[in-house]
């Protein structure tokens, strides 16, 4: 595409702003879509390289529309206008193009606060469908990887999830499914455990008791929390969440109550290493003892967990 002198002066007069803030990839990639979808031109820009230090994790991305609307984060908030200018312009052009900041980059008047230095491909969408494929598997709470080729400027969807990062000269993606978080318990800790959730954005259940309905909702995206106050009734549930394989267990009690709880699972038969997959007491930092505290705790604990277990 060749682009007139009009036409790029037309680029350079939109103002970008934010359509809305976000760091949810799957909220940025619909805004890509339905951009597509309402006929008008899209860039998706992704963080590629991090040197030193900075604000946002690799493979991090934003989408900006051909208005200058975008949405999404690639630092702290200082560099995203300025990005969304360069996307205008790949736009504009057709051209994908890379484009650094911070440490290493030729824009010595736009510093990150935090010293180090991003490196961010810009590309123009010609497509939704792999963006589409993503959402759907995301939708269907499957792990999905994307594939970036600068020398193709082609986006392709992957079925096995890859590590994010660059591989074979091309750059991927991860992406994983919302936090499902399913509480047990039918107390006020319980409730102020699931609004925090909710407001964190988790995809929230709470049950009363042990359901088969809770038990088909196990993933390996799901945090399991339980907060009854009794080692028999929360069993059934333990028990399942062992089998299910979710990225975090916790109950509450005591260190003596779950030494209780610990020789009860073994004399079920479980081994020292399954039993040892859940956390107890619950809880990221010790002796919270109203809800909104044990609350915080509790999901403070589910998050450290998510990270640890590869969430970018």
């Amino acid at each position: 595409m060749q682009l007139s002198t009009i036409g790029l002066a037309e680029e350079y007069r939109l103002t970008p702003e934010p359509a809305f803030l976000t760091d949810d990839s799957g909220e940025i990639l619909r805004f890509a879509v339905e951009a597509l979808a309402c006929g008008m031109e899209a860039a998706l820009v992704t963080l590629v390289e991090i040197r030193g230090g900075a604000a946002r994790p690799l493979g991090v991305q934003m989408t900006v529309r051909e208005d200058g609307q975008y949405c999404g984060f690639v630092s702290g908030g200082c560099v995203e206008a300025a990005v969304a200018h360069e996307a205008l312009q790949v736009i504009a052009t057709g051209q994908d193009r890379s484009v650094q900041y911070g440490a290493g980059s030729p824009w010595f008047d736009i510093a990150l606060p935090c010293g180090g230095g991003i490196t961010l491909s810009i590309h123009k969408l010609r497509s939704a469908q792999p963006l589409l494929a993503v959402l759907n598997c995301l939708e269907q709470r499957r792990p999905v990887g994307l594939r970036y080729t600068p020398q193709s400027q082609t986006l392709q969807t992957l079925n096995t999830v890859p590590k994010t990062g660059w591989h074979h000269q091309g750059f991927e993606t991860a992406y994983r499914p919302c936090v499902r978080a399913i509480v047990y318990g039918r107390s006020i800790e319980a409730l102020a455990t699931a609004d925090l959730a909710r407001a964190a954005g988790y995809e929230t259940h709470v049950f009363d008791t042990f359901s088969a309905q809770s038990a088909a909702l196990m993933d390996a995206d799901t945090a399991v929390i339980l907060l009854w106050h009794d080692l028999n009734r929360e069993l059934p549930a333990l028990q399942l969440a062992l089998k299910a394989n979710p990225f975090y267990i916790g109950t509450l009690g005591s260190q003596r109550t779950h030494c209780q709880r610990m020789q009860k699972l073994s004399e079920l038969g479980w081994r020292e290493d399954e039993i040892n997959r859940i956390k107890a007491p619950i809880g990221l930092f010790p002796k919270a003892r109203d809800a909104r505290s044990l609350a915080l705790s509790v999901l403070a604990d589910v998050a450290a967990a998510r990270l640890t277990n590869g969430e970018r």
